[in-house]
């Protein structure tokens, strides 16, 4: 009986485990585009490399997008770091939680544009 009761929790455990895990991979709570100046990108960690990177979506920097990148995305990773500096418009998911060898935030971009800054056209 002792063999039984222990099988069914450790095994409904494991599902648990197994289940929250596969939420947190396929569910997303928001996807959207942001614009802004790409003020920096750079891979950091000390356990997990991860590639994280900001924009300013103002011009004085007070609102400040931070967002990570995931490895898999590798086109999308050389294009921010060819875009360092100038006017960008992303494309991101954002994730209820994330796995520290995902990155620093739930913030994920698929795709980034070059755009033309809104602030310099007159």
């Amino acid at each position: 009986m002792l063999r039984k009761i222990l099988f069914i929790f450790i095994t409904t455990l494991l599902l648990g485990i197994t289940l929250y895990f596969t939420f947190l991979y396929y569910a997303t709570y928001s996807e959207g585009d942001r614009t802004g100046e790409l003020i920096k990108f750079s891979s950091k960690g000390y356990v997990f490399k991860t590639w994280e990177g900001e924009i300013s979506q103002g011009i004085s920097g007070a609102q400040i997008f931070k967002f990570s990148v995931l490895d898999k995305d590798q086109k999308v990773i050389d294009q921010l770091k060819e875009y360092q500096g100038k006017y960008v418009k992303v494309t991101y998911v954002e994730r209820y939680k994330t796995f520290p060898w995902w990155g620093d935030t739930n913030y994920y971009v698929t795709e980034v544009h070059s755009e033309k800054s809104p602030h310099f056209n007159k």
